[in-house]
């Protein structure tokens, strides 16, 4: 990102929409699946051993609190299924995701409306208010999609605590984390060590850019549950190629760094080109997406993102948001061209 001159000449179309890690595909990655190949001619080791390793190392915690799923939408309705709750909180806007599975289960669902003239920051205090036991489980993205909001690692806990005094399940969705800035300190998979009712998900599709190798974790120390997750599990659900590939990413440090380096300076410069805008808001991102508000009358998010897509600039319209309207847009953050492109593209149209 600069204030310069564009540095792309020919538009191709970019998914702005993705949430993906504009670094794309590791090439430890590409390495992993060309050395095991022949690994498609056997079954996987059911344990997954090495996999499960290394996700230990890189997310601190120990081996036997990991679930393994194709997907983060497979260990959400696994989680679901398995907890079968009757009445869910979820604060709004949040990814429609969940509250399509809880539907899916016969889960009723309240929600809880963040705050515009808080930037969506979810007041934790006020949050835990509205708690009661007559709530089976409760669901927040950390950060939030699609504010991109961060909540800290002391609310967490402040949660956890609440929600285990009133027998609720907390299903923290850190699927974002790893683009927040020292997000070591941010992650809450320690307190699962504290609180049995705690279910940290994961997943390497956004951050690694890998979505089609379908892998996330979650956290867990509750014993009846693992009990029982590991009896009904499908085995080998799971390829071999996969396996190998996420084994290999995660012990790819010099991705990870550089990763962190490019989406932080971008992300910082995207905010401070577009934040002085009268024509727009910016909710301060603390992932690798900004949610934006058009603040100008004769644009709707739809105008934008049909002026956006004659340039090949996908954005995502926010509307379907519960809690937000036809003046939202969220754009992940890309590579110094692709973000050059994107935000005088928008800003040719809210000047």
């Amino acid at each position: 990102m600069s204030n310069g001159p564009l540095r792309i000449e020919q538009y191709e179309t970019v998914r702005y929409d993705l949430n993906c890690n504009p670094l794309g595909v590791p090439d430890s990655v590409t390495r992993a699946i060309m050395q095991n190949i022949s690994a498609v001619g056997r079954y996987p080791d059911t344990y997954y051993e090495p996999l499960r390793n290394a996700i230990a190392s890189y997310a601190c915690c120990a081996p036997e609190h990991l679930v393994l799923g194709s997907g983060s939408s497979d260990l959400l309705r696994l989680f679901v299924a398995l907890l079968a709750p009757k009445k869910a909180l979820l604060p709004i806007p949040s990814a429609t995701d969940y509250e399509h599975v809880l539907s899916v289960y016969g889960c009723e669902t309240d929600f809880y409306e963040l705050d515009i003239n808080q930037d969506y920051h979810l007041d934790m205090d006020d949050f835990i208010a509205h708690l009661s036991d007559t709530y089976d489980i409760v669901i927040l993205g950390n950060p939030n999609n699609p504010t991109s909001q961060l909540i800290s690692k002391a609310d967490i806990e402040k949660l956890a605590a609440a929600c285990k005094e009133l027998d609720i399940a907390l299903l923290l969705d850190e699927m974002y984390i790893e683009f927040t800035e020292n997000y070591e300190r941010n992650t809450a998979i320690s307190l699962v060590n504290t609180y049995d009712n705690l279910i940290i998900l994961r997943s390497v599709s956004k951050f690694f850019s890998v979505p089609g190798l379908r892998l996330a974790y979650a956290i867990m120390n509750n014993e009846t549950n693992m009990t029982i997750i590991n009896m009904t599990a499908t085995p080998n659900s799971i390829s071999c190629l996969t396996a190998a590939a996420c084994t290999a990413m995660l012990e790819d440090t010099a991705y990870i760094h550089e990763s962190h380096s490019r989406i932080f300076t971008e992300r910082n410069l995207i905010y401070s080109a577009m934040n002085t805008n009268k024509n727009l808001r910016l909710f301060k991102p603390s992932a690798n997406f900004v949610l934006m508000q058009i603040l100008k009358e004769d644009v709707t998010a739809k105008s934008l993102l049909a002026h956006c897509n004659l340039k090949g600039i996908v954005l995502r319209n926010c509307e379907n948001f519960h809690g937000l309207d036809s003046h939202f847009v969220r754009f992940s953050i890309m590579n110094p061209m692709q973000n050059d492109l994107m935000v005088n593209t928008i800003l040719e149209l809210l000047r």
